[in-house]
């Protein structure tokens, strides 16, 4: 007698709500612990670049800045140097104040420096005997602060508007008020101040140094120049905005701690960090640096400021967090789909399981327990999660390494920068600044060590001769030329610089004043019994001077050395002249 087929077990679940599979649960559960990891993931990533980003930005703007503040200081500092050098040039005073001569340099002097709108010579009490275009010739300037104070030293002024001269000079070319910067020097004779030369330059030249300083990409990068004088009073905004800053009162901006997508770093000195300007409501990302003191005169207390809209210098970085998080969108999804797979799966497997055990409580006849593979779908999904995390750390790596080389190749630009800043193209050699650089390594080793250091100035003798009746490039071999003699005449440890046209400049580490005079009769010999093709034989005239003890600086022993130079000439070229 046969058995009947038991029915399978049922579960009365009337009053309860049905609960979700095993696959669904699985599914949501796993799904959604994978999709958070890979957007958290995602983020963090993001976020990491995103920050390196706003650094790079932060301190691309702050060069921007220092690199006009230092052009602005230099510019300064060589109007003050040119003032200073004339009116110490006693031969050139030593028929009086009003020569034809001295008017003729003026106006010479003028021609060569268009911002110099007016250059003149006033005696001791105050009366214009000369001036470059007749301005004020024969009229007091006693109560003006460039001559008291020029009365005393060299003096350089703050930008003030244009007074006596405003109504005498043509307009500016940007249409703004006429204001001058003021530089002046005494000239004396036997000790005694019998005058002063000044010098009055139109503002527009801190907006022509600032503009040819401007990245190409400024425009594009909305990035803006200021300069802010020591009281924090703005003298110089762009693009002929000066009145519209002025009436909102727009003084120096405090910069700001920057927003939590900025870097902590930007709050240090030297970079570029948050601030508030008054003609947005937004903040700009700012860089403030003060002009770096090249001399005592030209030391005036101002600041330049570059600024730049956040949503514009971080424009990169925003979409580089949009991209990161939508790669982990992508990614998420992916490991969501492979989690219900998976869980799908399982279920199976144990549904598949628990029908058998079902079978087997009815006691149905060939009710086996069938084999499952979910322990391998389980480690495919383990497979497949740490396939997506390494892929996720590959994209990162290789960011990584994008900023990386980025960071190497700007590295190797600013030091190629540097290099070309501190070299003479011409000859080779050191220029100006390269020179400086050399000059205070061994100025602070003779302060130290107590050795003595020593300086030739030296100028050829009637270069212009040259150029006149040979042409430029002749010049300019003969220039080459001489910087070879020069270097090759001189020891390893000394230093040699062209600091512009035909003048050269030879720093003598450990060498007192006699062996430096010794050096410079060997070099004059050198270069006259060295000719020149097309040229023939040339000369060239010497100045020297060395360090005093007490001196801290070496403005001093230069300024002796260019003294002795002018003194060589004075006494009929190619010859050494010596001011200890």
């Amino acid at each position: 007698m046969t058995q009947p087929r038991p029915p399978p077990p049922t579960h009365s679940s009337a009053s309860k709500p049905r609960p979700w599979s095993l696959r669904t649960q699985i599914a949501v559960v796993f799904g959604s612990l994978v999709a958070l990891v890979a957007m958290l993931l995602s983020l963090a990533f993001g976020e990491l670049l995103k920050l390196q980003i706003q650094h790079e930005a932060a301190a691309s703007l702050h060069t921007v800045a220092h690199n006009a503040s230092k052009a602005l200081a230099n510019g300064l500092f060589e109007r003050s140097r040119l003032v200073q050098v004339m009116a110490s040039s006693q031969h050139l005073w030593k028929n009086g104040l009003d020569t034809p001569d001295v008017t003729a340099l003026l106006q010479r002097l003028q021609a060569t420096q268009p911002h110099s709108l007016w250059i003149g010579v006033a005696d001791a009490q105050g009366i214009v005997q000369t001036d470059s275009n007749h301005l004020l010739q024969g009229k007091s300037v006693s109560d003006r602060p460039w001559f008291q104070a020029g009365l005393k030293d060299v003096y350089v002024g703050d930008v003030h508007p244009a007074e006596r001269l405003e109504k005498m000079l043509p307009p500016s070319a940007n249409g703004e008020p006429l204001r001058f910067v003021d530089f002046s020097a005494p000239i004396r004779q036997q000790g005694q101040p019998v005058g002063v030369l000044g010098i009055q330059s139109s503002w527009d030249w801190a907006r022509d140094a600032i503009e040819d300083l401007r990245p190409v990409y400024a425009d594009q990068a909305q990035i803006a120049l200021f300069v802010f004088n020591r009281q924090g009073r703005l003298i110089y905004a762009p693009q002929g905005q000066l009145a519209r800053f002025m009436a909102l009162d727009q003084a120096l901006p405090a910069t700001e701690g920057p927003s939590t997508s900025a870097t902590d770093s930007m709050n240090t000195p030297g970079q570029a960090a948050l601030a508030h300007w008054k003609d947005a409501d937004a903040p700009f990302l700012t860089a403030v640096t003060t002009l770096p003191a090249r001399s005592l005169a030209s030391d005036l207390g101002w600041y330049v400021v570059a600024r730049q809209p956040t949503q514009t210098a971080f424009a990169a970085a925003n979409s580089v967090v949009l991209q990161a998080l939508f790669g982990g969108i992508a990614a998420a999804m992916l490991a969501a789909l492979i989690a219900w797979l998976a869980a799908r799966r399982l279920s199976e497997d144990l549904n598949s399981l628990s029908q058998a055990a079902l079978y087997i409580e009815a006691g149905m006849p060939g009710a086996v327990v069938p084999q499952t593979h979910s322990t391998r779908e389980v480690q495919r999904l383990s497979s497949t999660l740490g396939h997506m995390t390494r892929r996720l750390l590959a994209m990162n790596e290789a960011m990584e390494e994008t900023v990386r080389q980025r960071t190497l190749e700007l590295q190797h630009a600013n030091l190629e920068l540097s290099h070309l800043a501190s070299s003479d193209p011409l000859t080779g050699l050191l220029n100006r600044r390269g020179f400086e650089t050399q000059l205070s390594y061994a100025l602070a080793l003779a302060r130290r060590s107590g050795r003595p250091l020593s300086v030739i100035s030296l100028d050829v003798d009637h270069f212009k001769r040259v150029n006149d009746n040979h042409g430029h490039e002749v010049g300019d071999n003969v220039l080459r030329s001489l910087g070879g003699q020069l270097k090759e005449r001189l020891r390893s440890s000394d230093v040699v610089a062209r600091l512009g046209g035909e003048e050269f400049m030879v720093l003598l580490p450990d060498t007192a004043l006699d062996k430096a005079l010794e050096t410079a009769l060997q070099l004059l010999a050198s270069v006259q019994a060295y000719p020149e093709p097309r040229v023939g034989r040339i000369t060239v005239s010497a100045g020297l001077s060395a360090l005093r003890p007490g001196e801290e600086d070496a403005a001093a022993m230069l300024r002796r050395s260019d003294e002795a130079l002018y003194a060589a000439k004075a006494a009929g070229r190619n010859c050494a002249q010596v001011l200890a």
